[in-house]
């Protein structure tokens, strides 16, 4: 193992060339699996593979921006070796703050194991066409098998896990309170997923982690689910200890609800938007009215009009009864808490009763166009159909496609170079829900979150009405 300093523009960052064996033992990959990820070329894997090691290897990082941290680590590269007794793999210029005394952080190494074994799998199972990805039970069956893969399914065990969302730009103090949250779930016994990230991601692990020690609970899950777009974005925080790689956006959140017993949503900015318009837009279909699904709204006191603002909105877009399925709590840890604790209470006795499983949510249902992968082009984007005339579930289903392209025009690498080259993205709708998401929209930017405090902020859209 050598050790060299290289310079970028910004600044000298050290690296460490190094290979490294899985420490926590892995599932052999074929040779084809490994021709795959070594493959550089447009159909290969390893253009993949490099920008996901790269996130895990810069774990903790406070950054969003996904080109910029290529452009520190230019010579990266990943290369996964053949051997007789497995794998191991090649690190060559990799960021040395993942290294301690030339040894690769334990916690780092399986996340990059479990990044390779999602890449391979999904990568072999969709051109193997085990995948059928043209229906929605399709769909879900591929989940299902991603994540059984992954070995996060556990039969037995009673519902638990707390799915928290939030935002990965938020301010010191709506850090704390998740923090907070996070801590009365692990006295609690919750297990905590989270979308892997820092902020809202890491604070509910964090709090957790000390209130599962004092209750002496030991193996608790930290489980969090990221794609590739967003991964780059958002390194994987300190925390987590199974990370998930679904193929999109769209796989990625239908993992939430299906591996989750409730939701609390934390302050947060478009990417929270998004994530809220999808699961209401879930529960709002005719078929889930009996399913129970808790769904909690929470945050410090300061953050109460963050919550008035989102609460008007969904009101205005979807009517006053899409209120009935979520419930507001702020400034108030114990109270968030013991909500979950009692939602999950009508959840166990449904799914008892509807010989449903505690890990997977197979009864909800989940259509179309809550499933199929949404490119976010600018032809796209402006052919929404934002307006009143369809059922409720199907406009949160595109304006969450709205506020998914805004996610990819702030942070992901494929949305910067489009707005780079073609300009803000263009959103036509109904023109009270316009100017409605307009002023939400600028009251987010007012607020610092679009992007982590310190960077200029330049809108990648344009609401018109």
């Amino acid at each position: 193992m050598d050790t060299k300093t290289t310079a970028t523009p910004a600044a000298p960052l050290a690296t460490i060339n190094a290979r490294i064996a899985p420490v926590a033992g892995m599932d052999v990959l074929s040779r084809n699996e490994v021709k795959r990820l070594r493959d550089a070329s447009q159909g290969g894997q390893h253009t993949l593979l490099r920008r996901c090691a790269l996130a895990v290897l810069t774990s903790g990082a406070e950054s969003d921006d996904a080109l910029g941290m290529f452009a520190r680590y230019p010579d990266f590269d990943i290369q996964v070796l053949q051997q007789d007794r497995g794998i191991k793999l090649e690190l060559i210029h990799a960021p040395a703050r993942a290294f301690v005394d030339g040894k690769i952080i334990r916690g780092i190494n399986e996340l990059l194991f479990a990044v390779v074994r999602d890449i391979a799998y999904v990568a072999t199972h969709i051109e193997a066409g085990h995948f059928q990805l043209e229906d929605s039970h399709g769909i879900t069956h591929a989940v299902f098998e991603i994540l059984r893969n992954a070995r996060v399914l556990r039969p037995n065990v009673e519902p638990n896990l707390a799915v928290c969302w939030g935002g990965h730009s938020i301010s010191r103090l709506e850090y704390d309170y998740t923090k907070l949250v996070g801590y009365e779930l692990g006295l609690r016994g919750f297990d905590i997923c989270t979308g892997c990230g820092p902020g809202a991601m890491k604070g509910p692990m964090k709090g957790a982690t000390i209130g599962h020690a004092k209750q002496r609970m030991r193996f608790k899950r930290y489980i969090g689910i990221t794609e590739p777009g967003i991964i780059a974005a958002e390194s994987p925080n300190a925390i987590v200890n199974n990370v998930l790689i679904m193929p999109d956006i769209e796989k990625r959140l239908e993992a939430f609800v299906r591996i989750g017993h409730g939701i609390i949503v934390f302050p947060g900015g478009v990417g929270t938007a998004e994530e809220i318009l999808y699961l209401l837009g879930i529960l709002l279909h005719p078929a889930n009215a009996g399913i129970p699904f808790p769904l909690i709204f929470s945050g410090p006191q300061e953050s109460a009009t963050y919550f008035e603002q989102i609460d008007a909105f969904l009101r205005l877009a979807l009517g006053d009864d899409v209120a009935q399925r979520y419930r507001i709590v702020i400034g108030d840890p114990q109270e968030t808490a013991r909500q979950m604790a009692k939602g999950l209470n009508k959840v166990r006795t449904h799914r008892i009763e509807h010989k449903d499983a505690f890990f997977f949510n197979w009864s909800l249902t989940i259509e179309l166009a809550f499933q199929q992968p949404f490119q976010p082009t600018h032809t796209n984007m402006a052919a929404l159909n934002l307006h009143r005339e369809q059922p409720r579930h199907l406009l949160a289903a595109d304006l969450r496609r709205a506020f998914s392209g805004i996610v990819a025009g702030n942070v992901k690498e494929e949305g910067l170079r489009a707005i780079a080259e073609h300009g803000p993205f263009q959103i036509y709708g109904d023109p009270q829900i316009m100017r409605a998401l307009d002023q939400m929209l600028a009251s987010f930017v007012a607020q610092q979150r679009m992007k982590l405090p310190g960077s200029a902020y330049v809108p990648c859209y344009r609401v018109r009405t």
